[in-house]
């Protein structure tokens, strides 16, 4: 199974953000996302987090996602 952990984050509401995603995949080293953007919110980098770590994928696959926003 596929496990996916993103996060996001943002210094002021809009400002500087960044946002990351670990990938697992059986029996391979962990994979590591990251990225950001100046003017965005916090909102914004969750999903760009997990769209990113979706968008790793050129197959279909089962995968469980992982965030802590709602």
């Amino acid at each position: 199974m596929i496990n996916i952990y993103t996060d996001g984050a943002c210094s002021g509401n809009p400002g500087r953000g960044g946002w990351g995603a670990v990938i697992f995949i059986p029996e391979k080293k962990p994979i590591h996302l990251f990225g950001g953007s100046e003017n965005t919110t916090n909102n914004q980098m969750e999903l760009i987090a997990a769209i990113n770590a979706l968008k790793y994928f050129e197959k279909v696959q089962i995968i469980n996602l992982y965030t802590d926003s709602k």
